[in-house]
């Protein structure tokens, strides 16, 4: 070892006076070398550039004098933000509120940022809340549910990936799903095992192909067994939308189902409301299903059966397979996996 190296390892290197952090700048005249060989070194691009010792003593510069890469100002000149916008039908759900904090979590673990970008009366086009989006996004998750909002900030431009999106069309480089159909398959088979034969499926009133995987899968599996009827009633997702078109479809006695299987547990909630106008007794007189498994579900009395939707894991998957096509690499296969929770809510129908 040279004498110039030794007593470089023996004084701790100093960062120029004034300056508030350390620079490459600092980092080259503590280790001798160049700042394009500090570069190489700390972007792990040295070999076949720069020797070993070369690397060891300019690594060995950084740690002394606490050198931290400006990851912001790396990102500016290679023209990447590392911020991703997550585009949501409302931020007021619970559910989406999950899907952020899953995806927000994958985000920090690899120095991204995540925007939330609402969808005004949880579908349509809204605002570009950015000058240039392109500019300053380096891609964009999506619910199917807001999917008219990515032709105000020209998302299916940019590296997109959609959420809850039929898989055949989509705007997206990949899509992300929750396994809805199973969860429709699900409450069929529990309120089919307990004598159901008239349904009434309470649909959320919006286009969006997941509401559309609920209808068809529902019907299906209905119409396999014999004896079996559903009517359709749609209502707004809130609980007064609900409240009124289940009273509508409930106030008739000649017509009415001894089983209701809601899209959504705000729709079952406004179910419940209808039934206490009838003087229905639940689950006396009607059986009630949700579908999210929200805080909702254990408010209610009597608790409600539905399917639980990991959310958070949902925003997890769409932020790594964002991730995945940001690097060219395969997105991970497979529906997410959802599970029946059942409660107080289902029962054997009366008999007549």
């Amino acid at each position: 070892m040279s004498a110039v190296h030794e007593s470089r390892r023996k004084s701790r290197p100093t960062v120029a006076r004034g300056s508030t952090r350390p620079t490459s700048r600092d980092v080259a005249q503590a280790a001798g070398v160049s700042q394009a060989a500090v570069s190489l070194v700390l972007g792990d691009k040295w070999r076949g550039r720069v020797s070993e010792a070369t690397a060891e003593r300019v690594r060995e510069a950084a740690r002394d004098l606490g050198y931290r890469p400006n990851l912001a100002a790396r990102h500016l000149r290679l023209g990447r933000t590392r911020t991703v916008l997550l585009v949501v039908p409302v931020l007021t759900t619970e559910f989406f509120a999950g899907v952020y904090t899953g995806a927000a979590r994958v985000a920090a673990e690899h120095g991204f940022g995540v925007v939330l970008y609402p969808s005004p009366e949880g579908i349509g086009p809204a605002r570009d809340p950015f000058a240039s989006s392109q500019a300053a996004l380096d891609g964009v998750i999506a619910s199917s549910m807001a999917a008219d909002a990515l032709s105000a900030i020209r998302g299916e431009a940019l590296p997109l990936v959609m959420l809850d999106s039929d898989p055949a069309g989509s705007l997206g480089a990949a899509t992300v799903n929750l396994d809805i159909a199973d969860g429709v398959r699900q409450i069929s088979e529990h309120l089919l095992s307990l004598g159901h034969r008239r349904f009434l499926h309470l649909a959320a009133d919006v286009p969006s192909w997941t509401f559309e995987v609920r209808s068809r899968e529902l019907a299906a599996r209905l119409s396999r067994v014999p004896g079996t009827s559903v009517r359709t009633a749609r209502a707004p997702i809130s609980i007064e939308g609900a409240q009124a078109a289940a009273h509508g479809a409930l106030s008739d006695p000649a017509e009415r189902p001894t089983a209701v299987v809601c899209d959504d547990d705000k729709l079952a909630a406004g179910v419940y409301k209808a039934a206490r106008r009838l003087g229905l007794r639940i689950p006396d007189d009607l059986s009630v299903t949700g579908l999210d498994d929200l805080a909702l579900a254990t408010a209610i009395d009597p608790e409600l059966t539905t399917v639980r939707l990991d959310a958070e894991l949902f925003g997890e998957r769409g932020m790594r397979a964002l991730l995945a096509v940001l690097e060219g690499r395969e997105t991970e296969s497979g529906d997410i996996p959802v599970h029946l929770v059942v409660r107080a809510s289902t029962g054997p129908p009366r008999r007549s």
